[in-house]
């Protein structure tokens, strides 16, 4: 896998600008997402996920961590404790397995290594795959976009933009996809024409590391 080929690397503060910019698209996006849940779901995704991204930025506050992993731990511990139904576990384990990357600065190798990591977790905890209408239909595509990108000696900035195109033309392709897992299976043939929340969600994800987490912000406060 190919080295960061700029000057700088992604700091802690950088990590926290992403996770406040993702929980204020969560918070902005809360009706969009709690409408397409209720299409498929139990209608509570929006709220759930707003209401555990506003945790998190408490957590951050009061224990003010010092690397990229111990922020993501704390993130993912939160999500776990404070979001009900599947979107905690999911995306609380996706920050946690991310937080097992340990080096007080992260390189591109790094948050490549980090996402590669979450989105194991991601699979290992809700035993999906691409294909089944959930949210690895965005995270995995970003993946293994910003993977190839970073390989081919893109910077951080080029590599996350990659990534969040990838992630966007993946939750896209959900809408016509007829869900396998979770609770939108129960629906059939009824899920299809319906985009997932759960990889739209994805979608702001990466949107929000795209436009605050390149090396580009590193100092900024947390």
């Amino acid at each position: 896998m190919g080295s960061l080929t700029v000057a700088g690397t992604i700091t802690t503060a950088d990590v926290g600008r992403w996770i406040r910019e993702f929980g204020r698209l969560v918070a902005e996006n809360k009706t969009l997402l709690t409408d397409l849940d209720a299409a498929v779901g139990d209608a509570d995704h929006g709220s759930n996920m707003a209401r555990g991204m506003a945790a998190a930025g408490e957590a951050m506050d009061a224990t003010s961590p010092e690397t990229p992993g111990t922020l993501l731990k704390s993130v993912g511990m939160t999500l776990v404790s404070k979001v009900g139904g599947a979107s905690g576990p999911l995306f609380g384990t996706f920050f946690l397995r991310m937080g097992g990357v340990t080096a007080s600065e992260w390189s591109a190798d790094d948050l490549a290594t980090a996402l590669r990591a979450g989105l194991t977790g991601v699979v290992d905890r809700g035993k999906a795959a691409p294909g089944d209408k959930t949210m690895l239909d965005a995270l995995t595509p970003a993946v293994d976009a910003l993977e190839s990108a970073v390989a081919a000696g893109a910077d951080t900035s080029a590599a996350l933009k990659s990534a969040a195109e990838a992630a966007r033309e993946g939750c896209e392709a959900t809408i016509p996809m007829l869900a396998r897992k979770g609770r939108a299976s129960y629906l059939g043939e009824r899920s299809v024409g319906h985009q997932d929340p759960g990889a739209t969600t994805v979608t702001l994800l990466f949107d929000a590391a795209a436009t605050h987490l390149t090396d580009a912000g590193a100092g900024a406060a947390q």
